[in-house]
């Protein structure tokens, strides 16, 4: 096929696409009118965190030479905009604009989404409490670092609800303004810090290391100051218009961040769902021995388990639990049930889809 005949095809292709794109915003569009009729006020939601997560499996069941990445990126950004068709939805996370939460919140919503960039984690949940946005998101889990302590305790005091689970893959940048300038400082959020401590001290010793609170403020210091350097993310890069002096520095290569999508909605089981909750125990010898005895009787597999000072207290702590399953599963309310009548508090931060 000659240059010019091939061109010709791609462009009779493209105008098929886009037709047929139209015609799923029509669709989608359709969708929303009939949940508005039908629905119960509250049980219509525009956002469906399974049935998004269906139709991209369905697209990615279709062979194709662009690779299962690409398609998610592609159909992720048709979902968004049809979604925001339905009606736009305004989406909280932890700024500022650049940090691994906003590239999160995109992966999650797409990027026709309104997003808003708070300080806090409490903030974040605080906008969606007050109705100004419809979800937000937040860190929860480094697979190096461990937990967000200040995410897990904003949980236990709030009402809302995890709707979904994000995974993002982190790779930390080494990021300057002048490309041949000596570097006398390096900021970066203490977690990235951490992630990079063996590269950075092979490399820059004897450079100056100051704590901010986020990555993408790090990079906001940098174009302010000469003689720095940030450790942060490839968007963070773009957005700041900086040079990266080197690329994907991390000590480890398996470096990835667990984020929840926080909303008033409650979601449908999938079949492949995952269940937060969080107990305290009555002071008493083999009281956690006993409570992780009901677990076991109901065949309920525990991915996760660990504890948090309750700061009520000296010495008593809250366990924080991921479960195997939907809190519509039998198995998974029989333990609720029964936790409910052992503990002296439990209470289900929500069921969700595994990312």
């Amino acid at each position: 096929m000659q240059l010019r005949s091939a061109r010709r095809s791609i462009d009779k292709v493209d105008k098929e696409i886009a037709r047929l794109i139209n015609r799923r915003a029509e669709l989608a569009l359709e969708v929303g009118r009939t949940k508005r009729k039908g629905y119960k006020e509250g049980e219509g939601a525009v956002y469906v965190p399974s049935r998004e997560k269906e139709v991209l499996k369905n697209v990615i069941s279709s062979k194709s030479i662009l690779g299962e990445e690409a398609l998610k990126n592609i159909y992720t950004e048709i979902i968004s905009a049809c979604r925001n068709l339905e009606s736009p939805t305004k989406i909280a996370f932890l700024g500022p604009w650049a940090t691994f939460t906003h590239q999160a919140a995109i992966k999650n919503f797409g990027s026709s989404g309104y997003f808003i960039p708070v300080a806090s984690p409490r903030e974040v949940l605080l906008e969606v409490e007050s109705g100004r946005v419809d979800f937000g998101v937040v860190p929860v889990e480094n697979s190096n670092e461990g937990s967000v302590n200040m995410t897990l305790d904003m949980l236990v005091e709030t009402d809302l609800k995890i709707c979904a689970e994000i995974s993002l893959k982190i790779e930390q940048c080494f990021l300057v303004k002048d490309s041949k300038s000596k570097i006398l400082r390096i900021y970066s959020h203490e977690h990235a810090l951490a992630q990079c401590r063996n590269w950075r001290l092979r490399n820059y010793p004897e450079a100056e290391v100051i704590p901010v609170s986020s990555t993408a403020e790090a990079a906001k210091k940098v174009v302010k100051e000469d003689f720095a350097a940030a450790i942060a993310g490839e968007a963070s890069a773009k957005i700041y218009d900086l040079y990266i002096l080197h690329k994907g520095i991390q000590d480890s290569r398996e470096n990835f961040t667990r984020f929840f999508v926080i909303g008033k909605i409650l979601t449908k089981a999938s079949g492949k769902d995952k269940t937060s909750l969080v107990f305290t125990v009555k002071d008493k010898v083999g009281a956690l021995c006993n409570i992780l005895g009901i677990f076991n009787k109901n065949d309920v597999n525990l991915a996760k388990i660990e504890s948090r000072p309750t700061k009520k207290k000296a010495w008593e702590y809250i366990f924080f639990v991921d479960l195997k399953g939907h809190i519509e599963d039998e198995n998974i309310a029989k333990t609720l049930e029964s936790l409910k009548r052992s503990c002296v508090f439990v209470k289900s931060l929500g069921s969700y889809q595994k990312a």
